[in-house]
């Protein structure tokens, strides 16, 4: 085996666990990390190690590149209508969360968020990836980085203390509603 090879069996965790919070469902996730290793193999020659980094000193950027595929892969997912499966379970995650309930409530949370946001959410508050790192993975500007996790850390916080989830303009639902018709809703 070569140092790319025991790259990729030494982030088989961390991608594991990546793609767990993305997809919420371990079958799903578990065949996501499978088909991100195996283009990861597929492509190895396009990858290029970083100048001046070793393979396994965490500057390679070998972890940032397929975390990359990884996204481009479930996207594509979500384009091929015929393949997207929900589950109704949510998954067993574990964590060193102080009890069953906060982590049951967590995982509710984050399954209520937008894809967008859960992936900047995941990438910056699990992986302790840099805001520019999670820009580049995900192939958008840092501001946007930045402001989709901010909106998904006071969805978070909606959701942990119990609010109902924000209605839409056509739902004719939330403040200002009234019978002249659906009222105008703040948007961050």
């Amino acid at each position: 085996m070569d140092g790319f090879d025991r790259q990729l069996v030494a982030l088989a965790p961390r991608l594991r666990r990546h793609a767990r919070g993305l997809t919420g469902d371990a079958a799903s996730a578990d065949d996501l990390v499978q088909d991100t290793l195996e283009r990861a193999l597929r492509y190895r020659w396009r990858f290029r190690l970083r100048a001046g980094a070793w393979w396994g000193d965490g500057a390679d950027g070998l972890l940032s590149w397929l975390l990359t595929m990884m996204h481009r892969l479930r996207i594509n997912a979500y384009r091929r209508a015929d393949l997207v499966t929900f589950a109704d379970t949510l998954p067993d995650v574990p964590s060193a969360a102080p009890g069953p309930a906060l982590r049951l409530d967590l995982a509710r949370a984050l399954a209520q968020l937008p894809e967008a946001q859960r992936a900047v959410l995941l990438l910056v508050g699990l992986e302790q990836f840099t805001y520019a790192e999670a820009a580049q993975v995900l192939g958008v500007p840092a501001g946007t980085v930045m402001s989709r996790l901010a909106r998904a850390r006071e969805r978070m916080r909606e959701l942990m203390d119990g609010a109902a989830p924000a209605a839409g303009i056509a739902a004719g639902s939330g403040p200002g509603t009234g019978a002249g018709g659906p009222g105008l809703q703040r948007v961050k």
